[in-house]
């Protein structure tokens, strides 16, 4: 049976539009296009069956044809219900890539998707929030045989592999893709940025610039996104648990407060902090009117959807991805994307360059434990730092730009303790 035959996705007709798509990001990938040269040619993972769970659009969409490329059989599924292009679905699966995924599915339809993913019996997956991870440690542990590692994209699915590593229960190893340096400082800091702004911006066709923009969590993300808002002109207060970053927030001048003060002057929310229920009820009944709510971080958790159900009198969709809530008093708060990740569940997510250097990542992280599985053992596992720089140089390289390297000289200084 071939992969469209195999594939569960919306419509075949809709590939063509999904390969323009494709092309365009394509275009605009160099360092996956440099790979590609080489491994095209070598095929290092013939013979071998690769499941990816990502966010399905067009960038995701040039790395599984990569690994396609490099000899191995793919199967994809979408690891959020709403930020699955049905396109770009259609044209993987006339591609030859199995395809399990449909923009919107129910609750039950997105878990069969990753399980049938997971039946195909993949040696390796590339994991973005821990799902079939979680669901080979739970609920079909009978998949895990095969499985002989593979690497996670996000934070919140490295918190999850390290809970299990640390429960002694991971079964195979794991390269956290996430805190690479040429992922978190790019990708979490400028992808997020620029892409959540994109996001908010083309669904609510509001202007940024006077208002109060109030950011939940200051790690990488929350950096990003803080700088995009005030450079749009906003007013910026940042809220934080962790001490460290709050003071980073402060010094980098935003407004550092509570929740409980923040959620009174916030115009725009947007959370970035991988935890739940960080918007609580007690936030939502002191926000003023208007307030626009949006989540930036992995999971639809962060904000207490079910409390602004539960206070609203009633709800409408008043424009595409953006639902009204009246509360009791007459308020009305405005809630993106179901609380969805607003950079792709309201638009196209990164900026493809970005995503260049962290599918490199992926790609190179894969290889690294396709070679090395045995040695490395049940664990979760820093990428190299060779793969880490050699990515940051393909960027460079393709845009142009040149750096000095050390004399020979300078390098046995710096590995002398004589202060020579």
């Amino acid at each position: 049976m071939n992969s469209l035959d195999k594939s569960t996705i919306r419509d075949v007709n809709l590939a063509p539009a999904g390969r323009l798509k494709m092309d365009w990001a394509k275009e605009h990938m160099p360092v996956l296009n440099r790979l590609r040269e080489r491994l095209s040619v070598e095929k290092p993972l013939a013979g071998k069956k690769v499941a990816i769970s990502l966010h399905l659009e067009a960038k995701t969409a040039c790395l599984a044809e990569l690994i396609r490329d490099a000899g191995a059989e793919v199967i994809i599924t979408g690891s959020n219900p709403l930020s699955t292009q049905d396109d770009i679905a259609a044209a993987l699966a006339v591609a030859g890539v199995t395809v399990h995924a449909k923009y919107d599915p129910t609750p039950e339809e997105y878990k069969e998707h990753l399980i049938k993913t997971l039946e195909e019996k993949p040696d390796y997956i590339i994991d973005d929030g821990g799902d079939l991870v979680g669901i080979l440690h739970s609920e079909r542990p009978d998949l895990l045989e095969n499985v002989k590692g593979g690497c996670e994209e996000t934070t919140t699915g490295i918190l999850r592999l390290r809970a299990l590593e640390k429960a002694k229960e991971l079964r195979f190893p794991m390269i956290a893709v996430n805190d690479a340096c040429s992922k978190f400082l790019f990708d979490n800091r400028y992808g997020t940025g620029q892409s959540v702004w994109d996001g908010i911006n083309r669904t609510t066709n509001l202007v940024v610039a006077g208002k109060t923009v109030v950011v939940v969590g200051y790690g990488w993300c929350g950096r990003g996104v803080a700088m995009r808002a005030k450079g749009l002109g906003a007013r910026v207060i940042v809220t934080e648990v962790d001490p460290i970053k709050a003071t980073e927030a402060y010094m980098d001048g935003y407004l550092v407060m509570p929740m409980s003060e923040a959620a009174k002057q916030g115009d725009y929310f947007v959370t970035t902090t991988g935890n739940k229920n960080v918007v609580n009820a007690d936030h939502l009944r002191e926000m003023k009117h208007g307030a626009i709510l949006a989540n930036a971080g992995h999971f639809n958790v962060e904000i207490d959807v079910e409390a602004l159900e539960q206070m609203s009198v009633s709800k409408q969709t008043v424009r595409k991805d953006i639902e009204e809530y009246t509360l009791a008093d007459g308020r009305k708060l405005y809630l993106l994307a179901e609380g969805r990740l607003v950079n792709l569940a309201a638009g196209d997510g990164h900026p493809a360059e970005i995503m260049d250097m962290t599918f490199a990542l992926q790609a190179l992280s894969l290889l690294y434990v396709a070679e090395n599985h045995e040695q490395i053992g049940p664990r979760v596992l820093d990428v190299p730092y060779q793969i880490d720089e050699q990515v940051s140089r393909y960027f460079l390289e393709a845009n142009g730009v040149q750096i000095d390297s050390l004399t020979p000289a300078q390098e046995k200084y710096l590995a002398s303790w004589e202060l020579e």
